[in-house]
This record gives C-alpha cells, sequence and structure tokens, in this order.
C-alpha cells in the first residue's frame, strides 16, 4: 500500500453500540494494526434532533472495555482535531457552496408542508431529477430572485443535483465492482438549513480531511455510495478517495433481516457491548459485559461473524487476530447470530485465560466471601470448577461453598433413599475422618469405597448425600477434590450437621 493506512468508525451518539457497530470497530483495528496504520474514533454529532444524553461516553466506554483503544478521538486528541462534527461546523458549508458554484448542488426553498404536500399528492415522492423542476429551488428560479432569497434570510437547504442516467460504479474490498444508476437516487440534502452538514457531505469532507485511507461500514450504507462517490468526484477527484469496503449484516437468529434489539429482548440475549441506560425511557438495556462475558470472548465472537482465517481454528487472542485477519475474507453474505455459540466463546476463554486474570474477577463476584483466603487457595477453586462456568457470574454458585458453608441443603434429595446403614457409614467415615492425618484426595477417596464395601454399600449411592453434604446441592466438581480444598475441619462440621438435619 501507497499511502499510510488511516481508518476510522464514525458512530452517531443516538443510543447503546450495538454489535455489529463492535465489530465494525474490530475489524478496522485489526486492518489498521497489521499496516502499522492509525485508528481513528470520530463523532458524528450532526444530527442534534438524534443526540441521547450519555451515549457519546457510552461509545468511549464501550471500546475501552473490549480493548479497542483509538489513535485518535476527542479523547486522545491528534493532529485532525476536532474529532467531533459538531466542532466542525463551520469547515462544511465552504465545501457545500463550492458544489453549488459548479453546478453540481443547489439551493432549494422548499418548506416542510411544502413538502409534505408533495409526499401526500404523489406517491413514494422523491425529489429528483423530475420533481425538482416542480419545486422551489435555485435551479427553476432565475438568478436574480434566487440571491434575493438568499439576501432576506429566508432558510434553506443545499441539495446534491444526482446527474440523470450516469453510470456509478466502484470496487468494493468485498463484493468487487459495484454498479448504480443515479437516475435511481434523489437529490440530497448536503447542508440543512441550520447550517449543520447532512452525514453524506459531513463523512466525505471529514474523511478527506482526516486522510484515511479506507472506509469500512456496514452494507445498509451501500444505497448511499453514489452519492459519496459523486462527492470525492466533484469535491476531491477520485483518487483521493478511500478504499471502500461494506461489512455483512448481523443476521438474527430466527428468520431473516438484520439483528436487533427487539430480537434480543425476545428471544432473551443482549446485542449491546455494555448495559445501556436510555435516559429518553428511563429503561436499562442488558449488555454483554454485564451478562459475564469476557471482552476477549466477546471480540473473538464478533470476528467470527462474517470471517475465518481459511482454518479451522476459532479461538483467536487479539494479537493472533492482528496478525491473520484479512478483508478479503470476510464473506459477502450475512452472519446469522448464534447466542449458544457466544457462551461457547465465553467458556473456552474462560478455560483459556490466566489464572490471575480470572482471581481478580472471581473475587469481584464473590466479593466479601473471599476476605481471609489466600490468593493461592482461591486460585484452587478456580482450577477446580472453571471448566463448569460459561460466565464469570457462574463462579459465584460454583465456588461460594469453599468459602462458606451452604446455608441451603438440599435435604429432600436424600432423604428418599437414606436409611440406618447410610447413618451409620457416615457416622463411621466420621470417625476414621478425625483421626486421619493423610488429607490428600486419594487417601479421603480410598477409604470411603473400603468402609462402603465393609457396610455391605455400594459406594456410588453414597456419593450423592456426601455431595450435598459439603455442597448443599447436585453439582459442583469431584466430592473428594472438595473435601480436599475445604479442610477436615469443615469436612467434618459439614457431614455432622446434614447428618442432625436427616436424624
Amino acid at each position: 500500500m501507497n499511502k499510510k493506512v488511516r481508518v476510522r468508525f464514525a458512530p452517531s451518539p443516538t443510543g447503546g453500540l450495538h454489535l455489529g457497530g463492535v465489530r465494525t470497530v474490530l475489524f478496522n483495528y485489526l486492518f489498521a494494526k497489521q499496516h502499522n496504520g492509525e485508528f481513528v474514533l470520530r463523532i458524528e454529532d450532526t444530527d442534534q434532533t438524534r443526540f441521547v444524553e450519555g451515549a457519546e461516553q457510552y461509545i468511549y466506554d464501550t471500546l475501552d472495555w473490549c480493548g479497542l483503544v483509538p489513535d485518535e478521538s476527542p479523547l486522545h486528541g491528534g493532529n485532525f482535531a476536532p474529532y467531533k462534527q459538531s466542532q466542525r461546523k463551520d469547515l462544511y458549508k465552504q465545501y457545500a457552496l463550492k458544489l453549488v458554484e459548479d453546478g453540481f448542488a443547489y439551493y432549494a426553498f422548499d418548506t416542510a408542508n411544502e413538502l409534505e404536500l408533495k409526499r401526500n399528492s404523489i406517491p413514494n415522492f422523491q425529489y429528483n431529477h423530475i420533481t425538482r423542476e416542480g419545486m422551489k429551488n435555485s435551479l427553476v428560479l432565475d438568478e436574480t430572485t434566487t440571491k434575493e432569497l438568499l439576501k432576506s434570510g429566508l432558510p434553506y437547504v443545499i441539495r446534491m443535483k444526482m446527474p440523470h442516467n450516469e453510470d456509478i460504479r466502484f470496487n468494493d474490498m468485498i463484493r468487487g465492482e459495484i454498479h448504480f444508476n443515479s437516475s435511481l437516487v434523489d437529490d440530497k440534502v448536503l447542508l440543512k438549513a441550520d447550517g449543520m452538514p447532512t452525514y453524506h457531505l459531513a463523512v466525505v469532507v471529514d474523511d478527506y480531511l482526516m486522510q484515511i485511507s479506507h472506509a469500512f461500514r456496514g452494507e445498509e450504507w451501500l444505497p448511499s455510495a453514489p452519492v459519496h462517490i459523486l462527492l470525492w468526484k466533484y469535491l476531491f477527484g477520485l483518487n483521493n478517495m478511500p478504499q471502500w469496503a461494506h461489512l455483512p449484516l448481523i443476521l438474527k437468529p430466527d428468520g431473516n433481516g438484520k439483528l436487533s434489539k427487539r430480537d434480543g429482548d425476545r428471544l432473551g440475549f443482549p446485542v449491546f457491548a455494555k448495559d445501556w441506560y436510555d435516559p429518553k425511557t428511563n429503561e436499562t438495556t442488558v449488555g454483554f459485559k454485564e451478562r459475564g462475558f469476557l471482552p476477549q470472548a466477546f471480540l473473538n465472537m464478533l470476528v467470527m461473524l462474517g470471517w475465518n482465517d481459511g482454518t479451522e481454528q476459532e479461538i483467536f487472542t487479539l494479537q493472533e487476530m492482528v496478525e491473520k485477519f484479512s478483508i478479503e475474507r470476510v464473506h459477502k453474505g450475512g452472519a446469522k447470530f448464534d447466542y449458544e455459540k457466544a457462551k461457547w466463546f465465553n467458556h473456552a476463554w474462560i478455560m483459556k485465560l490466566d489464572i490471575n486474570s480470572l482471581n481478580l474477577q472471581v473475587k469481584n463476584v464473590l466479593g466479601s466471601l473471599t476476605v481471609g483466603y489466600s490468593d493461592s487457595y482461591i486460585n484452587q477453586v478456580i482450577n477446580l470448577t472453571k471448566d463448569r462456568c460459561t460466565f464469570i457470574a457462574d463462579f459465584e454458585q460454583q465456588t461460594s461453598y469453599f468459602f462458606k458453608a451452604p446455608i441451603n441443603v438440599d435435604v429432600a434429595a436424600i432423604k428418599p433413599k437414606w436409611d440406618n446403614n447410610k447413618q451409620h457409614f457416615f457416622e463411621e467415615y466420621l470417625n476414621w475422618l478425625n483421626t486421619n492425618f493423610d488429607w490428600s484426595t486419594s487417601i479421603l477417596e480410598q477409604e470411603f469405597k473400603n468402609l462402603a464395601s465393609a457396610n455391605g454399600l455400594k459406594h456410588g449411592e453414597l456419593m450423592l448425600p456426601f455431595r450435598i453434604m459439603l455442597v448443599g446441592g447436585k453439582f459442583g466438581p469431584a466430592v473428594f477434590d472438595i473435601a480436599n480444598i475445604i479442610g477436615k475441619e469443615q469436612t467434618i462440621t459439614r457431614i455432622k450437621h446434614v447428618l442432625n438435619l436427616l436424624a
């Protein structure tokens, strides 16, 4: 590549960050790092009517949690600041006026009521090369009238003058050559009456001024491509246009169509990276982070939605993604979201994660329960139980009994098959435990089996009562490993407690 790779993610602060948005960030980030380039975060807040309080900070927090730190942003600064479009307002008008001057755009003075009347009287009304002739704009009005209206302060917008029946094409890095006919595209507003640019003008101007080399965005932006291509052509020349890649959609698991928040609510899984509180509705939407997903697993799941490296490998660190990512291997078709697969990734990463990283997170989950216990003890517990945990939050149920005797014991699961022979067996086992000095797992298990045999019992039918005595329920790892870790005093105390409940 001849020029320095510079990519950007340019979200609008209008709500929570959908996992499709985070995947766009990830693909941008991987491409930039792979080519020793720069990843830019730009906030596109020109539409102030859609601005939502807290949404911009949410974007920063999400990227921080994911570990996808921008090289340049409103927070980090950079050589092309400011990185918020609302702070760049004065930049855009000159480009809109140049388009008018060169005959590629025009002033439109139509009021909102006049436009609404057209929409009501003409089915599927579009302001385009056909209808513009019957509207109030500088293409219809003479030059003197146009100047008088501008001077009078009458509100106006600047619209793109889409050419008639022109073939517009570009090469997409994922989809190959794409064609459009200009007659199918309406005359988009470029500059609004309040002087703010629309997305179409702002994205082109900003990409040019910020020297963006590659633009990766969702395929829902494909219909806007002809407008953007022509703006590049008219303002800066097509040789300066970034290379584009339109990423496939993330699809709902059932049926067709783009995955939405509504699908998540309906099917019981998150679609936002983190919890999102909407100040307009006072509703909180659950996020992957708060569901107990590790950021490593979240990114790993996202990268596999629409991409693979051509091998059977599924678990990737961020560094491995950087090394192996290729935009050419991104699929053209949409990828169905599979929540069960997402959980599989999270479990795989819990198994893979460094024990010290898990230690801190498990202590956060357990809170005060771990006070007074050494890290080596906690690590021993984690290693024994992590294969049973899909989420970090699962460690609460799977490990709490290692730190505190269970308050609620499922005695009802023992009673149906409980008899005097089993009562006698556990009393004998208690006596042996009191006098035994070798607390190794193998010795505890061997004596348990020997004693069961001596009492004419099958040790298998004694295992469930023993597990419930130590854990409180029908779960947990190997029961003799549990006894080994919680120690002699706790093992004896818990057996006695349940025997008293069964007496």
